[in-house]
């Protein structure tokens, strides 16, 4: 499994000479970063889910600096972002959304977004849009920091649980080989 893990991931050479990331020299070619570790991939993936689910722009630059500066696996920081999609984007938001009402007490369905007639976007009619927009505001970022620490906490735990599993397991079968 480690093995196909290292060859979907880009390593530190092909980083290394990439140009538009070479002046960051050494900082980004700490070998911690790059090791497939038991810590440093729950922690990178973690922080990938944490910003990823957080933040709509910006997601990986921030992973990824993240990373780092709590020395986490670089590669599986940057790709644990990628959970939030074109195809997982809405839901997510909407549950987001959903669990903000829930604990704001406002349990008023969302603001009404149909979509006005072509005129009517012609017209100057931005600012209904900005509005019912901006009422979004505290229900989601509420829900969105709900689900980005307690999914980012989850997948750390489940990461450190499962690979610890995965060695006493292996473990426990060599023990029974030598035995036999």
């Amino acid at each position: 499994m480690k093995q196909r893990l290292k060859k979907l991931l880009p390593n530190a050479d092909y980083v290394r000479d990439n140009r538009w990331l070479r002046w960051l020299g050494p900082t980004l070619f700490r070998p911690q970063l790059w090791h497939i570790t038991r810590r440093g991939v729950a922690l990178g993936v973690a922080l990938g889910i944490f910003f990823g689910l957080l933040i709509p722009v910006a997601q990986i630059p921030l992973s990824a600096a993240s990373a780092v500066i709590l020395r986490a696996n670089l590669p599986a920081a940057i790709a644990s972002t990628l959970i939030t999609n074109p195809i997982t984007f809405a839901p997510i938001y909407y549950g987001a959304y959903r669990i903000g009402t829930v604990l704001i007490g406002n349990g008023s369905p969302p603001p009404d977004f149909d979509v006005a007639p072509a005129q009517e976007m012609n017209s100057g009619e931005a600012g209904g849009w900005i509005s019912r927009i901006m009422a979004l505001g505290k229900p989601l970022l509420l829900g969105l920091l709900i689900v980005a620490c307690s999914a980012s906490v989850l997948s750390y735990l489940l990461i450190m649980g499962v690979w610890r599993l995965k060695i006493v397991s292996a473990w426990r079968r060599r023990q029974r080989r030598q035995a036999d």
